[in-house]
């Protein structure tokens, strides 16, 4: 644990300047699939934070908001693959992609309002057949429509600068790598001086995040808190004042104090706002999270993407043998048409009557986050179940951006505020 230099300190001790601008240094990471949603990101906008879109699957979430047909299009396209697993012919239209970024991102930036910040996670890991041109086609989309500030993860993104530097944004917008060491921030920063672009802010996520980890099998080696301190070290060293935020297991407000005391810039949040009203979530997956205990987070090697994944043993996604769904979404799919689910699928036997036994080592991740049987998270979400009521019936209360924020912006001494107790509400058809 970090160590108390100023009892009963506050986060709303303190702010982010970025360009000039001041925001409260609260940022919520972007959670795909439509997790971190436009409503979720417009509240924390509202109330001076920077709040994060996803664009992981966006021509399926522009269909999902906007009743466009891009991934039936796609898919009928495609048809001619669905029983091969060879899909080195499936392939995205960068038009459709370019526009259904522009359809969520337009959207959002329509409605902003306060004095925050929207900004778009970008992960270079979706490779989508053709890693380089669908990424380009996001990038200058998302410039293109307004937003202000592009989020790079998942992967070095050594030359991903260079995909959108003939964008007329380029120079203006922000742009912020995630790393996981300092030996990865030096790759990044090394194609920023390529390009005169160096990053406007730096993520350190640590090995308690959600979702995928910029780990190894190692991961529980590694400390969020040495991992920041050392990038501080580092950026003073090299004379380059750029704010360090970390991510990652940072539970309640004093502990996002104690990091904003030790120089960080801001903090990322996501876990706590993943059960409130706001988030994308069913509520099926928001109750898993708050019944969760501590022994039913683990990190898996389910995900095809190649990068340990932390979610629930209670996801559907596990032991599921779906065929490989890359006519309609193919968001994994390598340059030459290859998937690691792919390769498990087909190397996965039959039973006596025929079909498909449980696919053991990967999980469809496409189809499974298309229909949020993953429930990915972070390492405290078994914490949860302390930051609200239980109704009778066993669920609990859900909550909002609103007090999550202002709970993490006020709160002091490890306290965590309850919501006022409400009435358990009953969906209706």
């Amino acid at each position: 644990m970090l160590s108390i230099n100023k009892p009963g300190d506050r986060v709303d001790n303190y702010r982010l300047t970025l360009g000039g601008k001041e925001y409260i240094p609260i940022i919520v990471g972007g959670m795909g699939v439509n997790i971190s949603t436009a409503e979720l990101a417009l509240e924390a906008c509202r109330l001076g934070g920077i709040g994060h879109i996803s664009d992981a699957m966006n021509p399926f979430v522009a269909d999902k908001k906007f009743h466009t047909k891009y991934t039936k299009a796609k898919a009928s396209k495609h048809r001619e693959s669905r029983d091969s697993l060879d899909k080195t012919s499936v392939k995205f239209d960068l038009e459709d992609l370019r526009l259904a970024q522009l359809d969520i991102v337009h959207a959002v930036m329509a409605q902003k309002k306060g004095d925050g910040a929207i900004y778009i996670n970008v992960m270079e890991k979706l490779n989508m057949a053709a890693p380089g041109d669908t990424l380009r086609a996001r990038l200058c989309a998302a410039l293109e429509a307004g937003i202000d500030g592009v989020t790079l993860s998942a992967g070095l993104h050594n030359g991903t600068l260079k995909l959108m530097a003939d964008q007329p944004r380029f120079h203006d917008v922000k742009i912020g790598i995630i790393v996981s060491s300092v030996r990865a921030l030096k790759i990044f920063l090394r194609s920023g001086k390529r390009y005169n672009r160096l990053p406007d802010y730096i993520i350190v996520e640590g090995p308690l995040a959600g979702g995928h980890l910029g780990f190894g099998e190692d991961w529980r080696e590694y400390d969020l808190r040495d991992i920041f301190i050392e990038t501080l070290r580092f950026l003073q060293d090299q004379d380059l004042d750029i704010p360090v935020i970390p991510a990652g297991g940072i539970f309640t407000g004093t502990e996002a104090a104690e990091y904003l005391q030790l120089g960080a810039g801001a903090v990322q949040l996501a876990t706590r706002f993943t059960i409130t009203e706001e988030c994308g979530l069913p509520d099926k997956a928001k109750q898993s999270y708050f019944r969760s205990n501590e022994e039913d987070v683990f990190v898996s090697t389910l995900s095809p993407t190649g990068y340990p994944l932390r979610l629930l043993k209670e996801s559907p996604c596990i032991d599921a043998n779906i065929k490989p769904q890359c006519e309609p979404f193919g968001y994994i799919l390598n340059k030459d048409g290859g998937c690691l689910y792919i390769d498990a699928y087909e190397a996965t036997p039959l039973d006596e009557k025929g079909r498909k036994l449980p696919v053991k080592d990967k999980v469809c991740l496409c189809y499974h986050f298309s229909k949020y049987n993953a429930y990915t998270c972070g390492h405290y979400v078994y914490r949860l179940k302390d930051t609200t009521h239980q109704f009778a019936n066993g669920d609990y209360q859900v909550l909002t951006v609103d007090h999550v924020f202002n709970d993490y912006r006020y709160s002091t001494d490890h306290r965590i505020a309850l919501p006022e107790p409400q009435e358990r509400r009953v969906k209706t058809a």
